[in-house]
């Protein structure tokens, strides 16, 4: 399942206008992704700090302050987009991170 076309959909606020999507080759370079926007979040909160570190929790909690959050995979057997939740992403990001670890 790692090498499906995804596309993430996000959606940073209430205002609509912060509806966004992001195109990724594999639900690996999603999962990358979307812990890169985490991390581009933290640098921009703490400009100074030369090495910043996180814990899942503080992913977690990133990624439930988003207002939407979602991800559409290509299923080449039914040639069609599956809908995954947030749910869904936030235990493929811990699975993606635990074998980053390794």
């Amino acid at each position: 399942m790692a090498n499906k076309h995804t596309i993430v959909l996000m959606q940073t606020s209430q205002n609509r206008s912060t509806r966004t999507f992001m195109d990724y080759g594999s639900i690996t370079q999603a999962m990358d992704g979307i812990c890169g926007l985490y991390e581009r979040k933290l640098k921009e909160l703490n400009p100074a700090t030369r090495n910043i570190t996180y814990d899942i929790a503080d992913l977690y909690n990133f990624i439930d302050g988003l207002t939407d959050l979602s991800a559409l995979i290509y299923d080449h057997t039914i040639q069609a987009y599956l809908p995954y939740d947030r749910q869904w992403i936030k235990h493929r990001v811990f699975q993606h991170l635990k074998k980053l670890a390794n």
